[in-house]
């Protein structure tokens, strides 16, 4: 499958043949459709004929399929393509398709992958994230930097070149380091005022040009925080579409024995503290609603199993639990 995508990617006669028999997620202005079942949203797939259909009832011929970026594929007859509607292409002569039309004819609905992300199962999620991320890339890089001539993407959209200079633009991602901090019995969890009431998670920050994992890691502790990074290691990754295609590449971080005081940046968040295994451990059980307390505090809420921060605490937790039965 691998070597199917590679081929896709690089031949653009491989890739216009099999839009043919590939399906098609539409986006509307970076939004997906989606279809609201209970408590879950569906993911409509349109078959090419299907999409054809659809674009003559407004107007518009084949050509705008064109348009459309390679996301995946299940095997050699089905490839997975993305299709904006609503975003203007400067190589693009057709216009967009309005929204509340478009919804009408398909059942459906245009909604912020944001608003909608833990609402889909993990397997569409992975697959919304790379076609936003894709549609949002090639939005913004319409004209070429150097010359300032309009690019041109290939047929499966993994890169666009300037045709004035032939310089070639790839998607990019930025790296961004995501740390959970312990000192050895307790970790710490931050805030940002932008988060749910209650809401806490690891420390999060860009990669600066120049630094490793490792450099990263100890400069955003230390601005943060005010702790200092003894030990470190890597955990794992995640791409992340917010808020414009990111890599999170998650590390355990243990300060050095003795510094556990925490000195907030408030430019950076609202709040940090250290909490203990069994409040860590009784969050990651907490499922439903979050009530207040008789005090009037939120209890102790973690990011939702979709993100990559809930596996690290998750992580440290088994970690622990591991640790006092050898003990």
């Amino acid at each position: 499958m691998k070597t199917y995508l590679f081929e896709l990617k690089e031949d653009d006669e491989a890739c216009r043949k099999a839009q043919q028999t590939g399906v098609f997620y539409l986006f509307h202005d970076l939004a997906p459709l989606l279809q609201a079942s209970g408590h879950r949203y569906l993911v409509p797939r349109l078959s090419r004929a299907e999409l054809e259909g659809l674009l003559g009832k407004f107007g518009q011929d084949s050509q705008r399929i064109e348009d459309s970026v390679l996301i995946g594929c299940a095997n050699q007859q089905e490839a997975w393509f993305a299709l904006d509607v609503g975003l203007n292409s400067a190589a693009s002569k057709q216009a967009s398709l309005p929204k509340s039309e478009v919804e009408a004819e398909l059942g459906g609905s245009f909604v912020k992958l944001r608003q909608a992300l833990f609402q889909l199962t993990s397997v569409d999620s992975s697959l919304l994230f790379t076609a936003q991320a894709l549609l949002r890339w090639h939005d913004g890089h319409q004209f070429c930097s150097r010359s300032g001539q309009p690019t041109k993407k290939n047929m499966a959209g993994s890169k666009r070149v300037c045709p004035s200079n032939n310089l070639t633009y790839y998607p990019q991602m930025a790296p961004v380091v995501i740390t959970l901090v312990t000192d050895g019995a307790r970790c710490l969890l931050a805030r940002q005022s932008s988060f749910p009431k209650g809401l806490y998670s690891a420390l999060a920050g860009f990669c600066d040009i120049g630094e490793s994992v490792e450099d990263a890691v100890r400069r955003e502790v230390a601005e943060e925080v005010g702790l200092e990074v003894g030990t470190l290691h890597y955990s794992s990754s995640q791409h992340w579409p917010f808020p414009n295609s990111s890599l999170m590449i998650a590390c355990h971080a243990a300060v050095k024995p003795g510094h556990t005081e925490i000195q907030v940046n408030q430019r950076e968040l609202e709040a940090a503290a250290w909490f203990s295994l069994d409040e860590v451990a009784t969050a990651l059980r907490r499922k439903g609603s979050f009530p207040q307390q008789q005090s009037g505090a939120l209890p102790l809420l973690l990011p939702p199993k979709l993100a990559i921060a809930h596996h690290m605490v998750r992580e440290w937790v088994e970690r622990q639990a591991c640790a006092s039965l050898a003990a």
